[in-house]
């Protein structure tokens, strides 16, 4: 996706009274946390940097072929050079991408491109096998929605296949309202991420 916006953007923040402004290529670093699973470990989620190239290619020959397929909808055993240089090279505002560390390898990824002039975004995440299961895909839509609500996103889409059970389940108990379309194997999602009405309570309104 070619960006051909203005180096910086104004965002309302969520207090209607103070805006917030995104300067795009500025590293964010108040998007970074820790996350304490279950087993104990502690890992480190943050947003991605230029410099994770080598970090990305080993983390994608982690992945087993179903994980890959779920994630590209095809055999992609090898990401090209063109390919790793658009994953990690990001702006932080229009196009932003999330990884969780252990250590110094890379254990899951999640990114959202937003569609030009609107305040919708494409997402997207895979975690390594044998990181699944944790949480991680949770914490990556988690922290995804609050970056992009915080730089003017409303919704969030995404294309996943029918037998990606477990990422339509991180959609369903996200706690955002979600619709969902279907056809040829492949599920359509939109979740609304604007502030929820006072019962809190995510409505899914899927339908083929």
């Amino acid at each position: 996706m070619n960006d051909t916006r203005d180096s910086s953007r104004l965002v309302r923040g969520s207090d209607p009274r103070s805006e917030v402004p995104y300067v795009a290529g500025r590293y964010p670093t108040e998007l970074e946390t820790d996350i304490v699973v279950h087993t104990g470990a502690t890992l480190h989620l943050r947003p991605i940097r230029s410099d994770d190239a080598t970090k990305l290619i080993a983390f994608h020959h982690h992945l087993s072929f179903d994980s890959i397929y779920r994630r590209y909808f095809s055999i992609h055993p090898e990401l090209s050079p063109a390919e790793v240089a658009h994953l990690t090279e990001v702006d932080y505002v229009d196009r932003l991408a999330l990884v969780i560390e252990d250590g110094d390898e890379l254990v899951a990824v999640g990114r959202y491109d937003r569609y030009p002039s609107t305040s919708t975004a494409e997402v997207a995440f895979v975690v390594r096998d044998d990181y699944q299961h944790l949480g991680l895909g949770h914490r990556l839509l988690e922290g995804l929605a609050d970056a992009a609500r915080a730089r003017g996103i409303t919704t969030l889409s995404a294309e996943t296949l029918f037998e990606n059970h477990d990422m339509m389940s991180v959609f369903r108990h996200s706690g955002f309202p979600m619709t969902t379309s279907s056809s040829r194997g492949e599920i359509d999602v939109s979740l609304s991420i604007e502030p929820i009405n006072t019962q809190g309570a995510a409505r899914d309104t899927s339908h083929e």
